[in-house]
């Protein structure tokens, strides 16, 4: 590799460094960790579930959450219920086929979703019109409403009940903020809602 492409690594390196300080020294970001995880304790300690959406990157980030409540995160116990949105190619490509792309999450919210579930919604700007769309489809049914997003926010807070803002407007480092949050929302609702 050339100086140029070293170059890019370090930046790439220090830009996800910066980040992860200023969230780590943010007390608001701390505190949005902790009302996430207790919401998210309640909701499934009163045996409701965990819906979660995104697109691209952030559709594996819900898949990656969901594993880690519904498997194991840090020790044994009984799974969590979860269901990441993004997976089922046949609802998926139906929904999109019939209704159109901007519905996928969505129909699938007002399907599966019911009065005090808890809806996580991962969206890098906060302008996807498909997650926004879900967002207000969880909100006229009764679902708690979590949002993932950039320092911006775009259009989801007003959607939102809580809010997750990565301290970056760089897409690649919001998405390495949200996955670390969600391992850190994981360990708590274990400890909250889990035995060893």
């Amino acid at each position: 590799m050339d100086e140029a492409a070293l170059d890019y690594a370090r930046k790439h390196l220090a830009a996800s460094r910066d980040a992860f300080a200023k969230a780590a020294e943010d007390a608001d970001f701390i505190a949005s960790l902790g009302k996430i995880a207790a919401g998210m304790a309640a909701c499934l300690k009163r045996g409701g579930k965990i819906l979660l959406c995104g697109n691209g990157g952030s559709a594996a980030d819900a898949q990656h959450i969901a594993g880690e409540l519904l498997s194991r995160y840090e020790f044994d116990r009984a799974p969590l219920a979860a269901v990441a949105l993004t997976t089922d190619t046949s609802v998926l490509t139906a929904i999109g086929n019939d209704y159109g792309y901007e519905q996928v999450f969505e129909r699938q919210v007002e399907g599966l979703g019911r009065r005090g579930d808890v809806l996580i919604a991962l969206s890098t700007s906060g302008r996807s019109p498909n997650i926004l769309r879900a967002l207000e489809a969880a909100k006229k049914r009764g679902l708690v409403t979590i949002g993932f997003t950039g320092e911006a926010g775009g259009d989801m807070a007003t959607r939102c009940d809580f809010i997750l803002r990565a301290p970056s407007d760089k897409t690649p480092v919001i998405q390495q903020i949200h996955i670390t949050a969600a391992h850190v929302i994981c360990g708590l609702i274990e400890r909250s809602v889990g035995k060893r």
